[in-house]
């Protein structure tokens, strides 16, 4: 199993007001959701109308699918005509087994 989270920094210059922001990132996490079935959040610049800091967690099977799927997501994000993508940063997640407590000791 690979994971990774992206972080998108992004513009919307048509808002005037924090209702508009969320009423433009609504429909395009929603659309990750629902086409790309990945998980996605506004995770900064909360009180600011036309900036937003949106992360997304990815999980595939193996790295191949890892990378094809975070080009589906940026493809997507990019496409949007409302948001203008500023900055776009990657971080994967190293694979490192833990042992679950509830199993008791090995």
């Amino acid at each position: 199993m690979k994971a990774a989270a992206l972080r998108f920094e992004l513009h919307i210059p048509t808002v005037e007001s924090l209702k508009e922001k969320r009423a433009v990132l609504r429909p395009l996490v929603g659309g990750l959701r629902r086409h790309l079935s990945v998980s996605g959040s506004e995770v900064d610049y909360h009180d600011k109308w036309q900036r937003v800091g949106l992360g997304v967690a990815v999980v595939a099977p193996d790295g191949g699918r890892l990378d094809a799927l975070i080009e589906r997501i940026r493809r997507y994000v990019d496409d949007n005509l409302e948001v203008e993508v500023c900055e776009v940063a990657v971080f994967y997640m190293e694979d490192s087994p833990v042992r679950d407590p509830a199993r008791g000791p090995e």
